[in-house]
């Protein structure tokens, strides 16, 4: 806890958008604030409307606002809602990004598209955001597309305890690509795990060909790790992959499901047995299909105590002794 913490004597408040408000109010909940009031609503011609409902002159405020689908209404809306802030004379604004989208389009990768993650940085500066506080970043390089401070949160501690408590014989963490290699190999130091990764060749898009499974599986239970999921096709394919070569439980730990209809199918026909996510996006229930929903509420305003009080948010990344950076 931080002992400067008093929310009957703060002058910090918190604001919600639209896209995820469940979470906002669990934020609050946890740190002992009421949600801030404001008005988010749209027009007829699809234009969004905003009024902060009440005083934030001398401020320090907090916008929660993910940025799931649809991702552009959202974004528009957390831009829409820093400057009111910024322009009601709020001290200072931290854009809280649950779910920070567009972070898929971090680089070139072929000619003539854009940096749009990069984009999305200079609008939320642009906006009126004089901090950034997110969680489980695609690519961690985009902490370096700001130019003011970032906080980059992991939801490891929160699966970590969840994971602790199946007491998982024989688990192998498995990363579903090369590039989820960082993250796997954290959660097998923290849960003694052995690792193994699948490595894949993407099609496009939404279809994904595995290629090769690195390690060894036969008759252990199998967790996958990954950052976000969409269209599971990453997820579902691996699986089949695992599945294949003897694996008994396959579990699946993603941070962000962002999942459209064809995720869900895949899901609904995989050998996956659980998937276990967090509740960084707004999703409504899915039958026929396993999801364990844990929450990052507790952490998420925890870091938001810290941030007021000018505290240390470091050691809200360590846990069992170790690291999930």
């Amino acid at each position: 806890m931080v002992s400067r913490w008093n929310p009957n004597a703060t002058n910090v408040k918190i604001f919600s958008g639209n896209s995820n408000p469940p979470l906002a109010r669990a934020i609050c909940q946890s740190i002992g604030l009421e949600l801030g009031r404001c008005t988010v609503s749209t027009f007829p011609d699809g234009e969004t409307f905003v009024k902060i409902e009440e005083n934030v002159r001398g401020q320090d405020t907090f916008v929660i606002q993910s940025s799931g689908p649809p991702s552009n209404q959202h974004l528009m809306e957390l831009f829409i809602m820093m400057d009111a802030l910024r322009r009601a004379s709020a001290s200072r604004i931290t854009a809280v990004l649950p779910f920070y989208g567009y972070a898929r389009q971090d680089r070139k990768d072929q000619p003539r598209v854009p940096i749009t993650a990069k984009l999305v940085a200079n609008l939320l500066v642009a906006a009126g955001a004089n901090r950034v506080l997110t969680m489980d970043l695609h690519a961690q390089q985009i902490q370096g597309f700001f130019d003011i401070p970032v906080d980059h949160l992991y939801a490891a501690p929160v699966m970590y305890q969840y994971l602790k408590e199946k007491s998982l014989r024989d688990l192998v963490v498995v990363s579903p690509d090369v590039g989820g290699l960082k993250m796997a190999h954290a959660y097998a130091q923290v849960l003694d795990a052995d690792l193994a990764i699948v490595a894949k060749r993407r099609k496009s898009a939404t279809e994904i060909e595995a290629m090769t499974l690195i390690g060894e599986v036969d008759g252990r239970n199998a967790l996958l790790a990954d950052d976000l999921t969409e269209t599971a096709g990453t997820l579902t394919t691996a699986a089949t992959m695992l599945r294949a070569n003897g694996a008994r439980q396959i579990l699946a730990c993603v941070s962000h499901a962002i999942l459209n209809d064809l995720g869900i199918q895949r899901l609904r026909n995989s050998t996956i047995d659980e998937l276990i996510t967090t509740d960084t996006v707004l999703r409504p229930a899915i039958e026929g299909v396993r999801i364990t929903t844990l929450s990052v509420a507790g952490l998420l305003g925890e870091a938001i105590k810290r941030i007021h009080t000018n505290s240390s948010v470091n050691s809200l990344f360590e846990f069992k002794g170790g690291r999930t950076s």
